[in-house]
């Protein structure tokens, strides 16, 4: 048995930077499903980002997944210090709808001091990253620009039926049926 007090308590990873100030705004996959219905697409009505490290890769037959189709991967942990070069990218490109996501509100439940529920994602990422480019976005004055966390992230997304599974890149059923 191993000693607790030899167990790693190195601060996470988000700690190093400024807590978020902005409220969250969060959307639903049925809001988002619409987008894609309504002939919306992504990378050019809106960005979508999966913030998770390597959960959504294929890796040599191994599939861990999937992720929504056409979103950027820009895992969490190296987000922060690129939030101004995003903000560059997507206001020159006219972009004002930008949805992050990560695994799920149901792997741990973080509340808002902002919000009156319980919100959250797996380690707080789709929320934090919202709410850290909702900042810039204040910062810069920018009315017209939004940033959504998406509810449930992928694990909502996935197992929520077919028409939500069409619109998956590199989709492993298995994965989703565990």
């Amino acid at each position: 048995m191993s000693d607790p007090s030899s167990q790693n308590t190195a601060a996470p990873w988000h700690d190093v930077y400024p807590p978020p100030k902005s409220v969250l705004a969060s959307i639903h996959r049925t809001e988002l499903l619409h987008w894609f219905q309504d002939g919306k697409n992504p990378g050019k009505d809106f960005v979508l980002i999966d913030l998770r490290r390597t959960d959504h890769e294929v890796t040599q037959s191994v599939r861990k997944g999937g992720t929504i189709h056409g979103s950027i991967n820009l895992p969490a942990q190296s987000l922060y210090p690129t939030i101004p070069a995003l903000y560059t990218l997507f206001s020159t490109a006219k972009v004002e709808k930008i949805v992050w996501y990560c695994a799920s509100t149901e792997d741990l439940r973080i509340l808002d001091p902002n919000v009156n529920l319980a919100v959250g994602s797996s380690r707080g990422r789709g929320n934090r990253a919202a709410r850290w480019f909702a900042d810039y976005i204040a910062e810069k004055g920018d009315t017209a620009m939004r940033s959504y966390a998406l509810e449930e992230g992928i694990k909502g997304w996935a197992p929520a039926g077919e028409e939500y599974v069409k619109l998956m890149d590199e989709y492993c059923e298995a994965v989703w049926t565990k």
